[in-house]
Parts: structure tokens; sequence; C-alpha cells
């Protein structure tokens, strides 16, 4: 039975990828910051489910996850779903630099790890849910998009490393588009999606082991278009909320 660890899994998309891989035969380890949730995750399939407090900002964080494969008997995805972003136009420094914390330096820590791990067992599959934020800086949300730029480069740089030491290490960054969560309070972007619909698409990247997976097929053409706009342009135009 394949083993995976999701870090981030208590509401939105990682908790629904959680339920997907539970569902195809998968034994989890999902991990989060709000113990009753997961407890009631757990009690869902306490068979295929083990559970652990973790935040990701704290020293403490890698150490925890430690404990969770343990229990869970190894792991062969590692999976992290953990991140934050807000709309912050005003610039308030503990919204950029709360978000750095998570983003950058949670993220930092638990992918290390992984890496890590596998790179001490013989290989695995480690995947990052990062944005297609990344591509451009926005203004209405800059930590967040600079935030998940670093993560984009950080996945490239470990796919780098893992070929150079010649470990089986496989990586997918997947970039979804605009999804109804916290960041996205007032609804009013276009091409929303939902939780459950991205975590479809999420599944079926992991798979096939997709290197970098936008969500979905409309967002990968928006990207395209992203990409060609210069930057005299991007920052003349009339973004809003």
């Amino acid at each position: 039975m394949k083993k995976a660890i999701i870090i981030g899994a208590t509401s939105g998309i990682g908790q629904e990828v959680a339920r997907l891989l539970v569902r195809q035969g998968w034994r989890i380890g999902v991990a989060g910051r709000r113990k009753e949730a997961l407890r009631s995750m757990q009690q869902t399939n306490p068979e295929q489910i083990e559970i652990q407090c973790l935040d990701v900002t704290e020293d403490n964080a890698i150490l925890h996850l430690n404990r969770l494969v343990d229990r869970l008997g190894g792991m062969d995805l590692f999976f992290l779903s953990s991140g934050v972003g807000y709309q912050n136009r005003d610039l308030e420094p503990e919204i950029e630099l709360n978000t750095a914390r998570t983003n950058v330096e949670g993220f930092t820590r638990m992918v290390t790890a992984a890496f890590d791990y596998f790179k001490k067992t013989g290989g695995g599959h480690i995947a990052v849910i990062s944005s297609i934020a990344g591509t451009k800086g926005l203004g209405v949300a800059p930590a967040y998009s600079a935030t998940k730029r670093f993560q984009n480069t950080y996945i490239d740089a470990l796919a780098q490393l893992s070929r150079m030491q010649r470990l089986n290490i496989r990586f997918t960054d997947i970039r979804p588009g605009f999804v109804a969560t916290d960041l996205l309070r007032n609804g009013k972007y276009p091409m929303l999606m939902h939780a459950d619909e991205v975590a479809r698409h999420i599944v079926r990247a992991l798979k096939h082991k997709k290197r970098v997976a936008v969500i979905d097929g409309r967002y990968s053409l928006l990207v395209f278009f992203w990409q060609m706009i210069p930057r005299w342009l991007w920052e003349r135009l009339p973004i809003k909320n």
C-alpha cells in the first residue's frame, strides 16, 4: 500500500487531495495546526489515516514530521499544501512577514526535510502547491506572489540537485489558478475554481508524475499570455480585486 504525508490537510485543497488518495487505497499521514480538524478527519477512516499536529513555522516541525512518518511506516509521497496569502494593498509589514514565514521559511523547512528523507531511503516523490501567482508580481498581494515565485524556483533547484546527485526523487510543482479561498474573499476573480475540482486535477497530475502542473487548462493559456506581457505594460495594467 502506498503511503503519503500531506502537510496542510485540515481544510481546502490539501483536505480534498487527502480524501481522494484514501479512496484510491493510500495510507496517509495528515498534518496541520488544528487538532480537532485532524481528529475529525482520522475518524472517517482510522485504518488508513494517521495524524500529527504540526506548524511549519515552528522549529520542531521536522521532529513532528519524522514522528508521523514513523507511525505511518514510511513515505512514498510528500505533499505540501500549507501556505498563506493575503491581499495587502497597504503593505502592512506583519502581513508581508507572516506570509514569508509560512511560504518561504516553513516551505523550505519541510521540503528540505522530505528531500533528506528520500535521499536516505532511495527515492520518492515531492509535490508542492505553489500558484500561478508566481508568474508575475501581483500588486494586490506582493508577498504572496513573491513567495510563490520563490517556491517555483526552489523546486527547480532541488530537481537539478537531485539529478546532480543521481537521486531517484521526482518533483511536481502544482500551480493552481484562482481558487475559492480566504485570499480571494470577494469572489470577483475570473474562472474561480473550487477545492474539490482542483484536487481531482492534482491527483491526476500526481499519478502521472508531472513536473509542473498548471491547474487547469484555461490557466495554462492565461499563464502563457501573462509571460508574454512586457514589464512596462504589466505595471500599467488596471488589475482590480
